[in-house]
Formats: C-alpha cells, structure tokens, sequence
C-alpha cells in the first residue's frame, strides 16, 4: 500500500475517534443547552478564532437555516466595537479547544454585562472559558492528526459533529419540517426538492380533462391533442370533482381484451373510478416518493374540495432533477 494512503487512513481514523469521544461524554449539560436555546428569545452568537472561528461560522448558519435566528461574531472585531451586536435575549455559544483563546476571553465581561448566557465548547471545564461559563459542552482530552499533532484536525472535526447535533437536536424541539426548510432554501437542489406540486403541475389547456359520460374515443382525442401529451385523462363530474382517470397504458389494455368501437363505449365504464389523487400542498420529492410507491406516472391533483385544478407528471419532476 502507499505509504500516504496508510497515513490518510490514520488521520481518518483519529477524528473519527475524536468524535465517537464527544458522543460518548454528552450528558445533561448538552440537554441544558437545549432547553436555554429553545427558552432564549435572541439569537445564537458563535464565535471563536482560527480554524474553531470557521468551525462557529458553520455551526451558526446551520443553526440560522434549521429555525434558530444566529449570527457569528469574530472575537478580535467583537473588542473593537462588535459587541454591540450581542443584546440581552441572546446567548454566546464560544468554540476554543484551549479555552485559553485571548480573544475570547477578552469578551466574556463584557457579555456577561449584558447578561447574555454562556456556552463554551472546550476541551476542559477547568479552562479559563470553561470556569466563566454559564454550561460547557466538554470535548475531553483530543490529540490532533497529522505530522507533529499541531494543525487542528481532530478538535474542530469534535467540535462540528457537536455543533451539528446541537443544531439539529434544536430543530426538533422547534417542529422545524418540511415547510419550514422550503422558506429558508429556495435555491438549489434542496429548493428544488422541496417545490409544492402547485408550482409544476400542469393546468389549464396542460391539463386534460373531459365531462363524465362522454365516449372512449372523445376521451382520446383530448389525450391526444392536449399539450406535450401527457398520455392520461381526468374525468370530473359537472362541478368538477375527480370521478377518474384514464391512460394509455389503461387503453393498451382495453386494446389486448379485444376493445369494441371506442365511439359506442363511454369513458365511466373503462376509468379508473376514485383514483390516487395528490394536493397542490404536497411537496415536489414527496409526491415523487407517491409516484414510486403507485409504479404511476401521473397523478391528478385536486383542491381541499377534491375538485380537478391540475396533472402532475413525473417527466416534469425528473426535467427538474428531482429525486
């Protein structure tokens, strides 16, 4: 083996124990944290320095994006006039594997001026962060990766699998779902994934429909000529109401038991009566997880009051990458 491949391995490895370390040690100081996160009416501010600053600015925007209003602040523009952006209702969430980070410590009368809680995420509550600290989420002793132990790797790997659970824990205790994460992640492949059906389905001329009681054949041609012939139909009734659907594939069949004049048999007598139907509400990967379960490529979407308003087609969502 390649001697550099062994020496990835083992750094792998020593943060991948660094981690299962924290898992190990969360207790009920973790559950606290949760309890004053959820409580605070302000926002959570990170912050740290070097590389465990970069580990806060990530910890803070996962934490923004999951329904908990937070912002980072660096520690060194925090003493020079920044920490105007800390007020009472927030708290400071503090990441410094030393907890000896100058900077930090700097801040720390100043904040518990305003009477905003501290939370530090640190190596040893017996540190100077972890002694002025409101709750400490203690990594416990880690010895960093790599050549000599000096560049962090091992601690800030801790510190953001602790921050994303954190985070994450957080967002439970908020019911922070689906709907929430379609707000806040618009763009992308995730606001892609999260799209209501109301957005993609296909309607009015789109979206073929014909009266209960018309014939097989003017079923058909509405297929037919409908555009980007999605090959199906829905029936409604006169007030609009989803009584059916009907296919090619329902067609093929028809054709294979020996299918009499299309022109003499009527479109109630061959639909599919009460079909799988879908809300505008839905969510775009969620009705593509319907779709998979059905083995169907269409579904008709109706209102509140079952009333045909559109077709939803599964081309439109793979056009899209959904899924």
């Amino acid at each position: 083996m390649d001697p550099r491949i062994q020496r990835a391995r083992d750094v792998i490895a020593r943060e991948a124990d660094a981690v299962r370390q924290v898992a190990d040690r969360l207790g009920a100081e973790f559950c606290r944290v949760i309890e004053l996160v959820l409580a605070r009416k302000g926002r959570v501010v990170t912050a740290g320095m070097g590389k465990a600053g970069i580990i806060a600015m990530k910890v803070s925007a996962t934490l923004a994006s999951t329904g908990t209003p937070s912002i980072f602040l660096h520690p060194a523009e925090a003493i020079h006039g920044d920490l105007g952006r800390i007020e009472e209702g927030d708290l400071l969430l503090a990441f410094s594997k030393s907890g000896e980070t100058q900077e930090l410590l700097v801040m720390l009368p100043h904040v518990k001026a305003a009477a905003v809680p501290i939370i530090s995420v640190t190596q040893s509550r017996d540190s100077t962060l972890g002694r002025h600290s409101d709750i400490v989420l203690e990594l416990g002793p880690i010895d960093e990766a790599g050549p000599y132990g000096l560049a962090p790797s091992a601690s800030t790997t801790a510190m953001l699998a602790l921050g994303d659970a954190l985070a994450l824990v957080v967002q439970e205790g908020r019911n922070f779902g689906p709907q929430d994460f379609a707000r806040f992640h618009p763009g992308g492949d995730l606001g892609r994934r999260l799209m209501r059906v109301g957005e993609l389905m296909r309607r009015n001329e789109r979206n073929p429909q014909v009266q209960s009681g018309v014939t097989l054949l003017s079923a058909i041609e509405v297929m037919t000529r409908t555009p980007g012939r999605p090959g199906a139909t829905s029936i409604v009734a006169k007030s609009g109401e989803l009584l059916g659907f009907f296919t090619d594939g329902d067609l093929r069949r028809l054709i294979e038991r020996g299918l009499a004049d299309p022109r003499s048999v009527q479109i109630d007598d061959v639909m599919t009566k009460n079909p799988r139907r879908i809300s505008d509400e839905t969510f775009a990967l969620e009705s593509l997880g319907l779709m998979r379960q059905f083995a169907v490529d269409q579904l008709p979407v109706v209102d509140t009051n079952g009333r045909l308003i559109g077709l939803l087609d599964v081309q439109d969502l793979l056009d899209l990458k959904i899924g």
